[in-house]
């Protein structure tokens, strides 16, 4: 209910200063453009991708252009009762095909991952392997032409076990970006997954809503704060986290971006990253 709360202030100061303001017009007639007929890139709307945080972006990528996302470092620590686990993922990347006005589709290729596990003072037991890639499609239902201050999307996507361990997993992300005054954007996003247990060879239910707020400073750099918390099957209560990222806008095509993810709840996991976007 408090999501909720924040979500219609949101739109109510939104659509006030929006009152003040000229309309945006649509930058170009969806009906004219397509995977084989691409936007005129000096037509393309603002680059506007998933990451840094967890929670995503509803715009999808203008028809007939790909765009690159990756994670060029990321290391995430957990530990759960005796069980300490430690990640590192080395150039995870996402690319995105724009099919049409409001459609793309996406490929997740992790391309290296190493991880470490150890109980009480065990020693670490060390596995490197190809990750798990990942099939998405992104359709945009509201505000993808710009034209208001609500954008809502819809994310599916489905995992494969291609890192040979494991199953098949999937599930469906909610995205929704509120643009606020004076350079302020909030998201709010719901995301439910279906993951498998390697341990109990079972797969189970998992629900993570996020809040974000980010801030464009100018031009060139902004800064994201975001709260995440999930539950699943497997643990007692919600686990949560504060990110924050700064991220820097190196043109009209390509962003780089830093953060760390905080845990405010023991179980939750502890990340820190660095990545970029690029669009062609």
């Amino acid at each position: 209910m408090y999501f909720f709360r924040v979500l219609a202030a949101c739109l109510c100061l939104s659509v006030a200063a929006r009152a003040q303001d000229k309309p945006k017009t649509c930058p170009y007639d969806s009906a004219h453009f397509s995977l084989f007929k691409p936007v005129p890139r000096n037509q393309l709307r603002p680059l506007r991708p998933d990451r840094p945080g967890v929670t995503e972006s509803p715009f999808t990528v203008d028809a007939g252009h790909f765009q690159l996302e990756m994670d060029g470092l990321r290391l995430i620590n957990s530990r759960e009762d005796d069980e300490q686990s430690r990640t590192w993922k080395v150039a995870y990347t996402v690319v995105k095909l724009g099919l049409s006005r409001r459609t793309d589709v996406q490929l997740e290729v992790p391309l290296y991952k190493i991880e470490k596990e150890r109980t009480a003072d065990a020693p670490w037991q060390r596995r490197a392997s190809f990750g798990d890639m990942t099939l998405r499609v992104k359709h945009n239902f509201l505000g993808d032409d710009q034209e208001g201050p609500v954008a809502m999307g819809v994310v599916a996507y489905t995992r494969l076990p291609t890192s040979g361990r494991g199953a098949v997993e999937g599930g469906l992300i909610l995205p929704v970006n509120v643009e606020l005054p004076h350079r302020w954007n909030f998201d709010v996003q719901l995301e439910a997954d279906v993951n498998y247990d390697q341990e109990t060879h079972n797969h189970y239910l998992r629900l993570m809503p996020s809040v974000a707020l980010d801030h464009e400073f100018n031009d060139t750099f902004s800064f994201l704060v975001e709260g995440v918390t999930q539950w699943d099957e497997l643990h007692s209560g919600w686990r949560s986290s504060l990110n924050l990222a700064p991220i820097i806008s190196f043109g009209e095509n390509f962003q780089a971006d830093l953060g760390t993810h905080l845990a405010l709840s023991k179980e939750a996991e502890r990340e820190f990253f660095v990545g970029f976007t690029y669009r062609r």
